[in-house]
């Protein structure tokens, strides 16, 4: 079994210590998952670059350590929402990459016909309930989602990512206070890379400690090591235990960073090179789970597999994108209303 290195998030405000174990085959899972959201999302970079994908695009690359230690919590029924930094849920949550990238190049082939794009795009059978563009707006639907699992009895959880931008939000501390009184099962995931779309946490937020945001309404929060992915999936495996039994909703504030600007138009000006050169060297979030793997005894072959693969899989998800049609002005009718039988 490897062992994760005690370690804490080295930024202004520490995280809880942790010390999880995996076997060389979960880890070699998660690195697989965590390299198709890092080579996905540079492909999609370079698309959107070429004038492939239009509108707003945001990455997700230096996060992907958040994303997979969540999903490996997730089970059937459960649900996901998220905001607009999205590619990287969707991904963790079992969507085609083939159907993600169609949908970022707006072609009939992505996973909501072309329609969605970056920011909203959906895929019920995976649990994955969009993206969304309006920020906070997830978190108040999230809850919705967690209330339904309540009102069917269906022992499913909600997964309800965030930033801390958006944790400034007033429609977040409504749904806390109705996740608490009605215990609901939902997991709010405060994915804090620390700059929301520009600003610096310690600038934009009075109190900083934002896993402690629902301690007012009586829900328990904890501060995780995004960067470390058994760290996440540890954390997670937690609060969902404690969901799944009735007790209601928890708050995990996990500590991550962003390699790249808000969204492709931000030079993140706002920071300097030498402070994200440093997090790539001292903190990447997949030079880590190597780490790990090597401790596991995972050969230079197994993981070169791996890596040879993804590139694959994303060389198709590109081809597949850009061979699929542009959607019949048709389908700007589809999709309105929710048709019932009589």
């Amino acid at each position: 079994m490897a062992r994760a290195a005690q370690k804490t998030t080295p930024s202004k405000a520490s995280a809880t210590p942790v010390t999880p174990t995996a076997s060389k085959d979960e880890l070699l899972k998660y690195y697989r998952e965590m390299v198709l959201i890092r080579r996905f999302e540079e492909r999609a970079g370079q698309l959107y670059g070429m004038g492939l994908i239009g509108g707003f695009c945001h990455l997700y690359i230096g996060q992907e350590a958040v994303a997979v230690g969540v999903q490996a919590s997730q089970r059937k029924g459960d649900r996901v929402i998220t905001g607009y930094r999205d590619h990287g849920h969707m991904l963790a949550a079992g969507m085609d990459p083939n159907e993600v990238m169609a949908e970022l190049t707006g072609r009939s082939g992505g996973s909501s016909r072309g329609k969605g794009g970056s920011m909203h795009m959906f895929d019920v059978p995976t649990g994955f309930f969009g993206g969304h563009g309006i920020v906070g707006a997830q978190v108040s639907l999230g809850t919705g989602l967690a209330f339904a699992s309540k009102y069917r009895d269906d022992q499913s959880v909600a997964f309800i990512y965030f930033g801390d931008g958006a944790a400034n939000q007033g429609q977040v501390y409504e749904s806390f206070n109705m996740a608490q009184l009605w215990k609901l099962p939902a997991i709010y995931i405060i994915e804090n890379n620390q700059y929301a779309m520009g600003t610096s946490i310690e600038r934009s937020s009075s109190t900083t400690e934002l896993s402690q945001r629902g301690a007012s309404f009586g829900i328990p929060g904890e501060k995780v090591d995004g960067m470390d992915v058994l760290a996440v999936k540890d954390a997670v495996e937690r609060a969902v235990a404690r969901a799944r039994a009735g007790e209601g909703p928890f708050i995990l504030e996990v500590k991550t960073y962003r390699y790249r600007g808000h969204s492709m138009s931000d030079p993140a000006k706002y920071r300097t090179k030498e402070e994200v050169d440093e997090v790539k060297k001292t903190r990447d979030p997949i030079d880590h789970i190597k780490a790990l793997l090597a401790e596991a005894k995972a050969t230079d072959d197994e993981i070169k597999a791996i890596d040879a693969d993804i590139k694959a899989i994303v060389a198709e998800a590109v081809q597949f994108a850009q061979e699929s049609p542009e959607p019949d002005p048709s389908e700007l009718y589809t999709d309105v209303y929710v048709e019932t039988a009589a």
